[in-house]
């Protein structure tokens, strides 16, 4: 993956795209996934189409990735603005395993941030278990 894809998904161009990030130990084999993303040191970032990309979610994660937003929005917490690392809200630690972001295009009915522009969903999990979750308008961070 080019990282201007990524670039795409942060500044609100991809809008049917999720972004998904695996730490180096959540996957087998991460350079086997390079090949639909970004290989970085410590993990592997990928953007790809909606539902194929919540179908890789679950097979890499062995999670649902809807069930999972669900429960991570439930603690507020700091996630990277590139999407590969945050600080969790329960232990301070710096070592996320797992990032699942999507876009919501603007929407001025619902107000708020919606009304702001495309705003970027972005859900995670530290190394210690903690799932949380932090959104803002695209291309503000």
């Amino acid at each position: 993956m080019s990282e201007s894809k990524r670039e795409e998904f942060l500044a609100g161009e991809r809008p049917d795209d999720v972004a998904i990030y695996l730490a180096e130990g959540v996957v087998d084999d991460p350079d086997a996934l390079s090949a639909y993303g970004e290989r970085l040191d410590d993990g592997v970032l990928l953007v790809v189409p909606g539902e194929s990309g919540r179908n890789a979610f679950s097979t890499a994660t062995g999670k649902d990735a809807m069930a999972f937003a669900k429960e991570a929005m439930g603690e507020e917490g700091e996630i990277d603005a590139d999407l590969t690392g945050g600080r969790c809200p329960a232990c301070g630690d710096e070592e996320i395993r797992i990032v699942f972001a999507f876009a919501e295009e603007p929407n001025e009915e619902v107000g708020g941030i919606y009304a702001e522009g495309t705003v970027i969903h972005a859900y995670a999990q530290c190394a210690c278990g903690t799932a949380f979750s932090q959104r803002w308008v695209a291309g503000e961070r």
